[in-house]
């Protein structure tokens, strides 16, 4: 019986700890699932990242490199997203946008607090770019 009850107190305070080093950090995890050299178009690329957002998590204020055109479409949730001095809008799963060369996009965010939500930004832009997002400073 006492192995048990340690057993349990150890998972429990495992699974505390885990919270607590996720609670403050509501950033969205990016992840590169995608990355060809488009072989028609020389010295051009795409690349697909899967923004992931916990709830009420968000991405800072940024821009993207000055060549890329980017394709984003809802995977999961709604997505809150204001682009450049744009009224803000919500995108729902199978919903999507575009941002243009030089676009700020000053809102990215997770629409609900108790749901996850994900993106998939697919970006056409130079091969030679290796910062995908510049975040505002």
């Amino acid at each position: 019986m006492p192995g048990k009850i340690i057993s349990a107190a150890a998972l429990a305070l495992t699974l505390a700890a885990g919270t607590q080093a996720h609670a403050g950090d509501n950033r969205a995890k990016i992840t590169v699932v995608y990355d060809q050299k488009l072989p028609n178009v020389p010295g051009k690329s795409m690349k697909a990242v899967l923004v992931e957002y916990a709830p009420g998590g968000m991405s800072p204020g940024h821009t993207h490199p000055d060549s890329a055109f980017i394709y984003a479409t809802v995977l999961e949730g709604a997505i809150r997203s204001a682009v450049n001095k744009g009224p803000e809008k919500t995108y729902k799963a199978g919903e999507s946008f575009s941002e243009f060369p030089g676009d700020h996009h000053s809102v990215s965010a997770n629409a609900s607090k108790t749901e996850p939500a994900r993106l998939l930004a697919v970006f056409v832009l130079d091969t030679t770019e290796t910062e995908l997002t510049i975040d505002d400073k």
